[in-house]
């Protein structure tokens, strides 16, 4: 003997017939995201620019607009001082449904601190090494 689960869905058109159809698909548990590490890189870009090009005054009026401290404003334009391909590996990161970040800001921030970029771009490769 034979046994099967068939599931359906009815549902009134305007008309009061009864319809019947396949289920709809379940949604998926959450939307894909960009990590926040890689938010925060555009952000300060975006800052940076504001700063540049006299849009803002200074990081004191950003952090007044934005509501956080100037030591947080601080923080993320310090993002900029990594080697470009650090950026532009941190903006094209895949967007993700985890809830863990792969890449903790305060890693990244103590790695955009460092002056050289060649000992960047190691730790860079090592944090990467070890998230994978």
């Amino acid at each position: 003997m034979s046994h099967f689960k068939i599931q359906f869905e009815t549902s009134s058109s305007s008309h009061g017939r009864q319809r019947v159809g396949a289920p709809k698909p379940k949604k998926s548990s959450a939307p894909a995201k960009l990590p926040h590490i890689t938010k925060l890189i555009a952000l300060a870009i975006r800052l940076e620019h504001l700063l540049a090009t006299g849009q803002v005054k200074d990081q004191a009026e950003i952090a007044r607009t934005a509501g956080i401290t100037r030591a947080r404003v601080t923080q993320i334009i310090n993002l900029t001082q990594l080697a470009p391909d650090i950026q532009e590996a941190i903006l094209n990161l895949e967007p993700t449904t985890d809830h863990v970040p792969r890449f903790r800001e305060r890693e990244v921030r103590t790695i955009a601190i460092v002056p050289n970029w060649e000992k960047q771009r190691m730790l860079w490769k090592r944090l990467v090494k070890r998230t994978s």
